[in-house]
């Protein structure tokens, strides 16, 4: 059942001042009441102190819990969040009350699934919420947030009520060829369809930069064994990652690791050098390398001015953008076709920071250009089938073609976005969705 009473815990587990626990679902109230002696559920949204006690009457602590009526509440239906103790045993306690009283333990993600079928949030939002509980950088937050705030949604309505235009024009000249006006002119059918596809496109094209910003954009170092890959991804990352020898090859796996440069998200990856061998753990570590090339987002050919034209066929295989750095520059004479950047002294770190988000963010692109964008594979992949749907029907919409199968490319085109908002049934993707989430959200 998608109404009967769930319970949580919603903040993490562990030692901590306070715990909150939340209850919702038909029967709820009933449920705390059983738990909270002189439970009050009227007025609602007003915080109470009260003891919280087991089936035997035994008090487990004592706390605040606060009543939101649905469907004034996050979920649409009754809710109670109880504030108690932190730690273990408490809110382990309070809970097993509460099941015990008739309610059950909660999935990943069920309360924000039910906000979702109750009509409190959309799929567009309901993500936003797991984005920004994900966040770990000040521009992932911003872009969650205003996808939560709804920015998304009014772009993907905007574009569906310029394809409900469109598909009313048709049904007119389909049902009504021979009014006294005329049919509708296909001139302004072809019009209507070039509005929507270009506010089809201009949103497609947010989706690269977002997709970055949420997941975080790959940054791959690469170079020849020993011209000091290693220490510069320990540098950036102000923590020793990698293990660094004056041995050639000591890395000889991929090793990720998340960053933040000037406040946008980097996944760094040290590989292992490229170069000629016929060592077998070396030629693994080499194809890792090749694989991670494949799918960097920015490349860093880095160079110590001892070995020329350090890695040119390696990060050939790579369709990124390249960023060439000297290494080691405390120690030689400037490169000037090169960034040139000292672990030992600092120099050019901070240049190269800004020289990779310049090329990663265009230009630290203002936080405002990336809302709302396309944030997710998901939401591309349905803004591309609308887009080819409404593409199919230019051929319909021209003398002599059919209205009929130019309006069911249109509804098409429709139901790509709605289900993108989740307008139409799609358990599927709420299953796939929600089970990322915390327990609890």
């Amino acid at each position: 059942m998608h109404s009967e009473p769930i319970v949580a815990l919603a903040t993490p587990p562990g030692r901590s001042a306070l715990a909150v626990i939340r209850l919702t679902g038909t029967g709820s109230l009933a449920v705390a009441a059983r738990v909270v002696r002189g439970f009050r559920s009227a007025p609602d949204r007003s915080a109470r102190f009260a003891g919280f006690r087991d089936a035997t009457g035994a008090l487990i602590d004592r706390g605040v819990y606060t009543v939101f009526l649905g469907p004034r509440s996050a979920t649409g239906e009754d809710t109670v969040e109880f504030s108690c103790h932190g730690g273990l045993t408490v809110p382990a306690r309070l809970q097993a009350a509460l099941e015990a009283a008739g309610a059950r333990p909660a999935p990943r993600g069920e309360f924000t699934r039910r906000a979702v079928l109750n009509g409190k949030l959309d799929l567009l939002q309901a993500e936003a919420v797991g984005d920004l509980i994900d966040a770990e950088t000040p521009v992932q937050s911003r872009v969650a947030l205003g996808q939560l705030e709804g920015g998304l949604s009014r772009r993907i309505a905007g574009l569906r009520r310029g394809l409900l235009e469109l598909l009313a024009l048709l049904a007119y000249e389909v049902d009504f060829p021979e009014e006294d006006d005329g049919p509708v002119s296909r001139e302004r059918l072809e019009e209507q369809r070039a509005v929507v596809g270009r506010q089809l496109d201009a949103l497609l094209a947010t989706a690269p930069l977002a997709e970055r910003v949420r997941r975080g954009a790959m940054v791959v170092l690469t170079g020849r064994p020993n011209v000091g890959k290693s220490s510069l991804f320990n540098a950036l990352l102000g923590v020793d990652r990698a293990v660094v020898t004056e041995i050639p090859g000591t890395t000889r796996d991929a090793i990720e690791s998340p960053a933040v440069f000037l406040d946008w998200p980097i996944r760094l990856v040290d590989t292992a050098g490229l170069a000629e061998t016929r060592v077998r753990l070396d030629q693994l570590g080499q194809a890792m390398s090749r694989r991670y090339l494949e799918a960097a987002d920015l490349v860093v050919e880095c160079d110590d001015g001892v070995v020329a034209d350090a890695v040119a066929a390696g990060a050939g295989v790579a369709g990124a953008p390249l960023l060439r750095v000297r290494t080691k520059s405390d120690l030689g004479a400037p490169d000037g076709a090169r960034l040139g950047v000292s672990v030992v002294t600092g120099e050019g770190l901070g240049e190269f920071k800004r020289r990779v988000v310049e090329q990663l963010f265009a230009a630290g692109a203002a936080l405002g250009d990336l809302e709302p964008a396309l944030t997710r594979d998901r939401h591309r992949q349905a803004l591309e089938r609308a887009a080819s749907e409404l593409g199919a029907t230019r051929t319909h919409l021209a003398p002599g073609g059919d209205p009929v199968l130019a309006a069911h490319h249109v509804q098409e085109a429709v139901r790509a976005l709605d289900q993108l908002i989740g307008q139409v049934d799609v358990e599927e993707i709420l299953s796939q969705l929600f089970s990322a989430f915390c327990v609890g959200k």
